[in-house]
């Protein structure tokens, strides 16, 4: 009887019980082990001895049931998605939890292949270290594919954007070669400053300054106080800010570049995620559900869906 692993109150009384029936102790050997023997006037028949050892065992097992069951709490597995704050994509809503457009894609979509996602806030300029370093599963925020093609596995592209030059409404700039030697501010890392560091379209001029700003909303501060002359971004990110903050600004006809946005992976990933996330954005594509999410932030959603038309390098 003592070799069996009594692990709840129950078992500890049926054992003491069963001594106190059938046997007596004799011998404390102090070594943590007793010595028993049969009580005088029980008989022990085979019989019996089968009778406890059953009943032993089937209360030892009940307990094990009791003691390990476990209840299924499994939730869906999170999908960590690194963005900065980039309104209309990625910004925090009233209650202070975040909203978008590539928030409620991901959602859905993720949704749609088993998995709840987790929005993980980052520096712009630290996305591909924290992706290779396994800190966040992939980077969604109006990410352009362009130009980075060989820098991830990509799952897209999804939408189109264009990236543009604006304004101030009294500005005498009105097409690109009217920057010619003025300043524009950009975010760091973005399409833009490396468009107008590189300057490998005939179209860019050649600037009098540069100014590049981890601060997304910083672009448009120096553009108000006067600091710069412009500022370059995703237009619907433009178009979004002029809206919260009622500034009004001009957003130049002529693009820099019309660019398709994507989810980037590590390109070591080989989970497969990025491959199955591609054809649900797909499939959300084709049965509506992307423009339905898009038109609550943009008008004429469509145009965002017209990823055919462009060509990615």
């Amino acid at each position: 009887l003592r070799q069996l692993q009594w692990s709840s109150e129950e078992n500890q009384k049926l054992l003491q019980l069963l001594q106190r029936l059938f046997f007596r102790k004799i011998v404390p050997t102090g070594y943590g082990n007793e010595v028993f023997k049969v009580k005088k006037g029980k008989k022990v028949t085979a019989e019996l001895i089968f009778l406890i050892l059953m009943t032993v065992l089937m209360t030892a097992l009940t307990g094990c049931n009791k003691t390990d069951k476990i209840t299924d709490t499994t939730k869906n597995p999170a999908i960590k998605i690194g963005s900065d704050n980039y309104p209309p994509y990625n910004f925090l809503n009233e209650d202070g939890m975040p909203t978008g457009i590539d928030v409620d894609l991901a959602t859905e979509a993720f949704g749609r292949m088993g998995y709840k996602i987790e929005i993980i806030p980052i520096s712009w300029e630290q996305k591909k270290k924290m992706l290779e370093n396994g800190e966040i599963d992939c980077i969604m925020g109006c990410f352009s594919m362009k130009g980075r093609l060989d820098d991830y596995q990509w799952a897209g592209p999804y939408m189109i954007s264009r990236q543009v030059v604006a304004v101030n409404p009294n500005s005498d700039i009105y097409k690109l070669s009217d920057l010619e030697g003025k300043k524009l501010a950009v975010q760091s890392t973005t399409k833009p400053e490396e468009i107008f560091l590189r300057r490998t379209d005939e179209r860019i001029p050649k600037l009098g300054n540069l100014i590049s700003l981890e601060n997304r909303e910083l672009i448009y501060t120096f553009l108000g106080k006067g600091y710069v002359d412009a500022v370059g971004a995703h237009e619907e990110s433009i178009i979004q800010y002029m809206k919260d903050y009622n500034m009004e600004l001009r957003i130049l006809d002529e693009p820099l570049m019309t660019v398709g946005l994507g989810v980037a992976f590590a390109k070591d990933d080989t989970r497969g995620i990025c491959q199955k996330l591609e054809q649900t954005l797909a499939d959300m594509k084709e049965d509506g559900t992307a423009a339905k999410i898009i038109g609550k932030y943009l008008d004429d959603p469509e145009k965002y869906l017209e990823v055919d038309k462009i060509g990615e390098e």
